[in-house]
């Protein structure tokens, strides 16, 4: 097997760097070949995981956070080369969607070395924007997105305080819009709060917004915050951490394959994290369109050799 870890050096306040020798060893004794790569701006990485396909590469890893996991999506979706996440991120969402310890990069690459060094890799679906981007874990738009625009505008504090107070930020100035969601069977229009759209379960740094979302069945699972005054909200908010909020009666769930989303009010779409563009937005479920190498806790299903 010839692969190639890919170190995105700045993740988790530096993490990635201080960690990047030792994962290197794991993961010499697993494989035939094991290139690394240092890329030092996001564009770099993108270009460098993109070249690496390219070249026939049969597995990459990242070291990184869920920007750096959103730019192995890219490069590797709907190709035959495995995309391996170690990570080392705030959030690390995909890792935890597929069973890796998601604050332990050390107990992440033990266990993505041993699968790599057994075979075992997976086959995932993945949602796709049309004429945009390929994201595996949550697309949202609304209230969540505005917080990621907050925290993407500030530079203090650093780490996950700057996301409570942009949190709070957002609360003061929240406002509705009018939302129409739009499936292969069914349309919902409605004044809402938020719309989040999940391949797997996890936005946020383990927040289970969509908590049934499976990343192997066809299907997104959707979740629609409807109009709630900022005190519901409050409310909602800590139910999101367990999965409770769907059963809260401002909050629509439903299942798609493939969906539009618009909203008045200049709704921004987030996906994996990352900044897509103002809503109207096309999305569809596109199945199998990743092989991964999965964690020992890992759910999915159809082991893909």
């Amino acid at each position: 097997m010839r692969a190639a870890l890919v170190v995105c050096p700045a993740s988790g306040l530096g993490t990635a760097a201080r960690v990047a020798g030792t994962v290197s060893a794991a993961l010499r004794d697993s494989v035939d070949h094991l290139g690394q790569h240092v890329p030092t701006s996001a564009d770099e990485t993108v270009a460098v995981l993109r070249s690496l396909v390219a070249d026939g590469t049969d597995a990459v890893v990242v070291l990184g956070g869920d920007g750096a996991a959103h730019a192995g999506v890219q490069a590797c979706a709907g190709t035959q080369t495995t995309l391996a996440i170690v990570p080392a991120g705030t959030g690390n969402d995909l890792a935890r969607a597929l069973g890796l310890p998601p604050k332990d990069p050390i107990a992440a690459v033990t266990e993505v070395a041993q699968a790599l060094a057994e075979g075992r890799t997976h086959r995932i679906d993945l949602g796709k924007v049309e004429d945009g981007a390929w994201f595996a874990t949550v697309l949202c738009a609304g209230f969540d997105s505005a917080v990621n625009e907050r925290v993407n505008r500030t530079r203090w504090p650093r780490g996950p305080r700057r996301y409570d107070i942009a949190i709070l930020a957002e609360l003061a100035a929240l406002k509705s819009a009018r939302l129409i969601v739009r499936t292969e069977s069914e349309t919902l229009e409605l004044a809402a709060n938020s719309v989040a759209v999940g391949n797997t379960p996890y936005y946020g740094g383990g927040i289970p917004v969509c908590p049934d979302a499976d990343p192997a069945d066809g299907w997104f699972d959707v979740t629609v915050v409807g109009q709630a005054h900022r005190r519901d909200l409050v409310r909602i908010l800590p139910g999101l951490r367990t999965g409770s909020h769907v059963d809260h009666p401002a909050v629509t769930t439903l299942r798609a394959k493939s969906i539009s989303l618009a909203a008045d009010g200049g709704w921004i779409g987030y996906a994996d994290g990352e900044r897509i563009r103002e809503l109207p937005l096309d999305v569809r479920c596109v199945p199998g369109a990743l092989r991964v190498v999965p964690g020992r806790s890992s759910q999915l299903r159809g082991l893909d050799q």
